[in-house]
């Protein structure tokens, strides 16, 4: 089947604010390993790839803890529920439950106030840990399979984002998956809702691969990096 190609759509998914952060951030415990990213006198500031703040009431306010690296058990940190989410750098998979199992929750620079800002499922409000998500290609190249072990009909997206495959003559299941370059995430539902699969590049033979409970994609968008894209951490360089 052809690729898609060209703007798709004015659907957005669920996500956060981008303008720049203004809230006072008090009670941070940093994780233990990773480096602050405040300069020391004398020296340029610090700019981490991935950096993110949890806290534990909506609309940031209350105990919080920032992260830079993986973090497999939130409630070790101190943190024993997440009410909203700051993304300074980023970008981020969250999961459900410790240990990166459960539910995924992508997110991307910006303000999440409260847990229904980063779910479109709306079926869980627990994080119970986090990732960052590397992201080292400009382009993208994904294509979906209707069978296991890349068989059946085809759909081929390239640098482009799909809300909606059946708007594209796309009717089947999503039952495997090969990501060829780029960092995707997939959607249950057209128009990036309900549950969220993260697909970095590789091959997932069957849904389960990927996290899914059924064979259900029906939306998919290019998750952008940092160093190439307005939305990320850093300005492109001229």
């Amino acid at each position: 089947m052809p690729g898609a190609a060209g703007t798709l759509g004015n659907e957005h998914p669920v996500g956060a604010t981008t303008h720049p952060m203004t809230h006072p951030v008090a009670n941070r415990n940093r994780y233990a390993g990773t480096p602050a990213p405040h300069p020391q006198a004398g020296t340029s500031p610090t700019i981490l790839p991935h950096f993110i703040i949890i806290f534990e009431q909506e609309n940031f306010q209350g105990h919080s803890h920032e992260l830079s690296g993986p973090c497999p058990n939130l409630k070790e940190t101190g943190v024993e529920k997440a009410g909203s989410v700051l993304v300074q750098a980023g970008p981020w998979v969250g999961y459900e439950q410790a240990n990166c199992k459960g539910e995924q929750f992508v997110f991307e620079k910006g303000e999440y106030p409260r847990w229904d800002s980063w779910t479109s499922s709306r079926r869980t409000d627990s994080l119970s840990s986090l990732r960052p998500i590397k992201v080292d290609s400009q382009e993208h190249k994904i294509i979906l399979y209707e069978n296991p072990n890349f068989t059946g009909k085809k759909m081929e997206i390239i640098d482009d984002d799909v809300p909606s495959f059946h708007a594209h003559g796309y009717q089947e299941k999503v039952s495997s998956v090969r990501v060829q370059s780029g960092t995707w995430v997939g959607y249950q539902y057209p128009g990036y809702r309900g549950l969220q699969y993260l697909l970095e590049k590789g091959d997932y033979k069957d849904s389960g691969d990927f996290g899914a409970p059924h064979p259900q994609v029906q939306s998919v968008r290019r998750i952008r990096d940092m160093q190439w894209h307005q939305r990320g951490a850093f300005h492109p360089s001229n």
